[in-house]
């Protein structure tokens, strides 16, 4: 991010992509704890520049929300609290629910099919306890039909949105009653996408697939170690 008005080259553009994509790996690992504030000088050295790529890096992480930079005190890597989640939700509630109404245009049989292949095989990873397969096809799954939208920055708002839910840092398991709740939900997804009901589909990605309010107890026992109540879990969440 150059301020100087002055043409980036395209080496410097290079430089600062792979500056930027080596921290995105180390918050993904946990190398970079959330709540913590980045050694600027021991992160120089492990990349072996200045820092000015590593300021540029930076600023597009803090305007992607994943870290904060103080003039005085440094850059602390962002932590997820139960407000931070919250705020995602709506948003990505919101934009995919547009997605889904947007998709009436170019969404057809095939788009369907593929939602269904990818929900039975995110059934399959659950029976496996597979967390990565699982996690790839969940996001394949939104993505059939937000790839469809002709909206080049709600894609990008909704792609960094659940790297900041999912990846920074990736969880080493997932919590077994939300993904079958989960996926029960994706079948009535795919009922209202096939019935023709676009604002159907939309409505019940926005209010209940991505609505804070249903979801909570199962984002406090997943990001912050509560225990779920019996009488919290929905009927349709229930085990064979």
């Amino acid at each position: 991010m150059a301020f100087s008005g002055i043409q980036s080259t395209p080496a410097e553009l290079l430089l600062r992509e792979r500056v930027y994509d080596y921290l995105k790996k180390s918050l993904a690992e946990g190398r970079l704890s959330p709540g913590s504030y980045l050694n600027l000088s021991a992160l120089e050295a492990d990349l072996g520049l200045s820092r000015t790529p590593l300021r540029d890096a930076l600023l597009r992480l803090e305007a992607e929300g994943f870290v904060t930079i103080h003039s005085r005190r440094g850059v602390i890597v962002n932590a997820l609290d139960p407000t931070a989640i919250r705020d995602i939700y709506q948003i990505v509630g919101a934009l995919e629910s547009a997605a889904a109404e947007e998709s009436r245009e170019s969404a057809g049989d095939q788009t369907w099919a593929t939602m269904e292949r990818l929900n039975r095989e995110m059934k399959d990873a659950l029976s496996k306890d597979d967390f990565n397969e699982y996690y790839s096809r969940n996001l394949s799954f939104h993505d059939a039909f937000i790839s469809l939208s002709a909206n080049k920055e709600l894609k990008t708002t909704i792609h960094t949105l659940k790297e900041r839910l999912y990846d920074f840092p990736r969880q080493k398991s997932y919590l077994r009653e939300w993904e079958i709740a989960s996926v029960r939900e994706h079948d009535e997804i795919i009922r209202l996408f096939r019935s023709g009901d676009y604002s159907g589909a939309a409505a019940y990605l926005r209010n209940t697939h991505w609505s804070y309010a249903l979801q909570e107890h199962y984002v406090r026992a997943y990001y912050f170690k509560d225990v779920i109540r019996p009488d919290a879990m929905r009927p349709d969440t229930e085990t064979p």
